[in-house]
């Protein structure tokens, strides 16, 4: 018996001892773990969402691994900042979404950005986006670097001094192309139908953003609007009143929309205002059931009568705001479009202060025409579609804007 209970005594001793060592085997990966999340956790600013469940294990479990074990190749590289690795983290999620026009911005994108909306910075002078995943030319600017140099409004941009774009979000491929006025960027594009790429070698300049111009000929009104600016509407009023004061009975106009890459909504809506009663649907912001649509309409200023004949003229650099006003027009019956198929940039974007120097530009809303049709879609198709062909081009032919004249006289 007593023997027994001997036996029993060194089991039990033997149970705690292993018991005891699980514990301490436990303990310490427990706090190695614990060390290595709270290291990565001990974030400014940390912020969490209680709708997000998401295990940011693995991302801090990389970041740890990045500072114990990274070696760059390249000895004159410096290795990346803390803010660089956020920042490419947040430019990941972002690129995420597959939407070209959500982007992080940062330092340095942001300030190109500002420079951009101020109406002048040195670059070439094209707006460019993404298009079925390549990178296209919206639109060279009027009298810019670009536009004198031949790049034509549905260009495919594949290589920008020696760099192919396949991977390159809108805002990387910008950054290569701009640069200092004087200093020259290569680009290899494709264009039409053509199998064969063209190099086009661009002096970079100041650009200084156009608005518009105007002219008469044959009684008829020709006025082309190059970008819808902040200011843009006051100079299309000035316009307006040139075209009223006119003696011509026959009030006639041709408005030129094309190789206008959009700009700002309210200037879209006070240029639309001249032509539609007042509280007619200049467009609607759709916000994918998130909050109630938003209605934007006529101010009313329509200062013409049922003899007013109108054309605008659209093409594949015609985009946003100038999408929103060519819609309006053609579904009220204002307007014919002439010309060809327009971008097809039916996005809102907002620009949000993240930090004092980056900013992030996310898509909020869709622009739907009165109708009801989807600008991003499906774009906006011309009433009568007529191409400028290279010979064209290259011959100082206008077939799109002969065709309407032919269509008013």
């Amino acid at each position: 018996m007593e023997e027994e209970i001997k036996i029993n005594k060194r089991s039990w001793i033997k149970s705690l001892f292993i018991g005891l060592l699980i514990f301490v085997i436990g303990f310490y990966f427990g706090l190695e773990n614990e060390s290595e999340v709270s290291k990565a956790q001990n974030v400014e600013g940390k912020e969490n969402p209680d709708n997000v469940s998401a295990d940011f294990y693995p991302f801090w479990k990389v970041w740890n691994l990045i500072d114990e074990k990274y070696v760059a190749p390249d000895l004159k590289k410096d290795k990346a900042s803390v803010d660089e690795r956020v920042w490419g983290a947040i430019s990941g999620m972002v690129d995420s979404l597959g939407d070209p026009n959500t982007i992080f911005l940062v330092p340095e994108e942001r300030k190109v950005f500002e420079q951009e909306i101020s109406g002048n910075f040195e670059g070439v002078g094209m707006e460019v986006g993404i298009s079925d995943g390549i990178l296209t030319v919206i639109a060279p600017l009027k009298d810019t670097p670009a536009y004198r140099a031949g790049i034509k409004a549905g260009d495919k941009i594949f290589k920008i001094d020696g760099e192919e774009t396949l991977n390159l979000s809108v805002d990387e491929a910008v950054r290569l192309i701009r640069g200092k006025e004087g200093t020259k960027v290569t680009l290899i594009v494709f264009r039409g139908e053509q199998k064969e790429p063209i190099e086009i070698v661009i002096e970079r300049g100041v650009i200084d953003i156009p608005v518009l111009d105007y002219e008469w000929q044959d009684n008829i009104f020709i006025l082309s609007l190059y970008n819808f600016s902040a200011n843009s509407h006051e100079n299309f009023r000035d316009a307006i009143r040139q075209f009223i004061s006119n003696k011509t009975k026959n009030k006639k106009m041709i408005l030129d929309l094309r190789g206008n890459p959009g700009g700002f909504l309210g200037s879209s809506v006070d240029i639309a205002s001249w032509f539609l009663e007042a509280g007619k649907v200049v467009v609607k912001e759709d916000f994918g059931g998130r909050q109630e649509d938003i209605v934007h309409r006529s101010k009313g200023y329509n200062v013409f009568d049922k003899d007013f004949e109108m054309i605008v003229l659209i093409d594949g650099g015609s985009a946003s705001a100038s999408e929103i006003l060519a819609g309006a027009l053609q579904e009220y019956g204002i307007a014919k479009l002439v010309g060809s198929r327009s971008f097809g940039k039916g996005s809102v974007q907002e620009l949000i202060n993240v930090t004092p120097d980056t900013s992030f530009k996310v898509t909020v809303a869709r622009w739907v025409t009165p109708e009801g049709h989807s600008i991003s879609l499906e774009g906006l198709t011309p009433d009568t579609e007529i191409t400028t062909t290279d010979a064209d081009f290259e011959g100082g032919n206008d077939p799109v804007l002969e065709k309407a004249l032919e269509m008013l006289k």
